[in-house]
């Protein structure tokens, strides 16, 4: 704990002069975000620092897997978070992201895990799909590979439950907001996105164009001004 105070330390005597100007700015004017993260709560998944992003930029949400519970499930923090980044902060790309080696994914895979901790039990209720896919779409891998899959799986997942929320719902159908999935590879240092057209992961590649889960384009069901137009 000591190191860490230290750090607050160095915070404040070598790098907030240099950043004075920028938070004058935040503490004046307010946040506008350019996104919202929803990551695990991992140590080893720093979302500020894997998108290099200054103070400002990022509206972020950790909690283990990554999770995002359906709207009609419960009411808390992610939901609220959710809500609010979009309805008062105008949040127009929203991002879940999973990774490698993820604890929550491995105790999903191996519930003896979760002996003694029944709140994470829960909480890794809202996972059940992707187990369920594994188990049953990838019966040919070994426990380790099943929890790499997993992880994978439960931000199609997340994904999923993020679009009942009414202020997500509501954004997708104006075309006003974009979905993305990506998956940290922390070996690696690699972030793959979630094609929504291949529904496949691919790594993102500088010189190719960022795939979208959910590219953000006018979506309704009704054909009601059809009709009207038509009479």
């Amino acid at each position: 704990m000591n190191d860490l105070i230290g750090r607050v330390l160095s915070f404040e005597k070598g790098v907030f002069p240099d950043q004075s100007a920028l938070y004058a700015k935040l503490a004046q004017h307010g946040q506008s975000p350019k996104a919202l993260m929803i990551s695990c709560a991992d140590s080893r998944v720093v979302p500020e620092h894997i998108m290099q992003a200054a103070p400002g930029d990022l509206f972020v949400c950790r909690n283990a897997g990554n999770i995002v519970p359906p709207s009609s499930s419960q009411m808390g923090g992610v939901s609220s978070t959710v809500e609010y980044a979009v309805s008062a902060l105008g949040v127009r790309d929203i991002i879940i992201c999973g990774h490698s080696d993820c604890g929550a994914m491995k105790a999903l895979m191996n519930p003896e895990m979760l002996n003694g901790m029944p709140n994470v039990a829960a909480w890794l209720r809202h996972s059940h799909a992707a187990e369920c896919v594994v188990r049953q779409g990838y019966p040919e891998l070994t426990n380790e590979e099943g929890v790499r899959a997993a992880a994978l799986e439960n931000v199609v997942v997340q994904l999923q439950h993020l679009r009942t929320h009414p202020s997500v719902a509501a954004g997708i159908a104006r075309g006003e907001i974009s979905l993305h999935g990506w998956f940290f590879d922390i070996g690696a240092g690699a972030m793959y996105a979630l094609d929504g057209t291949t529904g496949r992961f691919a790594q993102i590649q500088a010189d190719e164009p960022l795939p979208v889960a959910h590219a953000a384009q006018r979506h309704r069901a009704s054909d009601v001004e059809y009709l009207e137009a038509a009479e």
